[in-house]
């Protein structure tokens, strides 16, 4: 009997023994079950960006999702942002103390957060919480056979499971992002006015002298392709789960991890996309 690993990922998944004799290109496998390559990742990502375009949305389980991605998913969110804001605050105003650059410590935080630090944070939070969630759900589902019944009774699990995730998860990212970035600022601005004596209204002006609204914007773009990348990842990896409980843990876990990669991978690309050349953002609060 093969092992899961070999035939997990993103290619086959299991159907009932009956399904052959509807589908021909189904495969018999070495254990006896039927396989059909029908769930890769690629085509289903094509085939929710279709069925997008076209409005043919379960908008009930989408909303119920995006409830699910976005409030309940605020806490945490602003919690990690808080502390990470005044972490990096720490660093850099122990630094720009001696080089007498105390009005410069405003924009730099605005631009790591607005550029980076919010986008990630949010992703990184978000794939832990929701990623795993969403490949336990499904993969549950799938080794219990809950998608076969689905299809029995005339509904394509992608159109009802997967599509209404990745809509949510692209919908929710921007604005928790939104939200890490001002809780963040804020969290930085207090701490350094409390602990190192540098007025919040130092560190607004001089935030507000280095951001620029292609800052914001290109943070909302980066959030908006890390849920994307988060919900497909996790989606993909629920729907091809295999081997019972024991397959649903290791779906679980490929998942969060390959997503937080994903997330790396793409926030460099993007990043050099959309910064290149010599920036001249921090001259005006110098």
């Amino acid at each position: 009997m093969q092992t899961t690993s070999q035939l997990h990922p993103t290619y086959y998944f299991s159907s009932r023994r009956s399904s052959i004799r509807s589908n021909s290109s189904m495969k018999l496998g070495d254990d006896g079950h039927a396989y059909a390559p029908v769930l890769e990742e690629d085509s289903n990502t094509n085939h929710v960006i279709i069925q997008t375009l076209k409005g043919k949305v379960h908008w009930r389980n989408t909303l119920q999702q995006l409830e699910r991605v976005g409030p309940k998913s605020v806490g945490v969110c602003l919690l990690t942002s808080a502390f990470v804001g005044m972490a990096f605050t720490i660093q850099f105003v122990r630094e720009f103390t001696r080089l007498g650059l105390n009005r410069s410590v405003g924009g730099v935080l605005a631009l790591a957060f607005s550029r980076e630090l919010s986008p990630v944070v949010t992703s990184i939070v978000v794939a832990g919480r929701i990623g795993s969630a969403f490949a336990a759900e499904l993969g549950t589902m799938q080794v219990s056979e809950q998608t076969d019944t689905l299809r029995v009774l005339g509904s394509n699990p992608v159109d009802y499971l997967v599509t209404p995730r990745v809509i949510a998860s692209s919908l929710a990212l921007p604005f928790l992002t939104l939200m890490c970035f001002t809780v963040g600022m804020a969290s930085s601005a207090l701490l350094a006015d409390s602990v190192y004596g540098i007025s919040i209204n130092i560190i607004l002006d001089s935030a507000q002298r280095a951001l620029r609204s292609w800052d914001i914007i290109s943070a909302m773009i980066k959030s908006q392709v890390f849920g994307m990348i988060i919900s497909i990842v996790s989606c993909a990896w629920g729907v091809t789960t295999m081997g019972g409980a024991k397959g649903v843990g290791e779906s679980t876990t490929s998942a969060v991890v390959i997503s937080l990669v994903g997330i790396f991978m793409a926030d460099f690309a993007l990043s050099y996309c959309f910064f290149q050349g010599a920036g001249d953002s921090l001259k005006n609060c110098v």
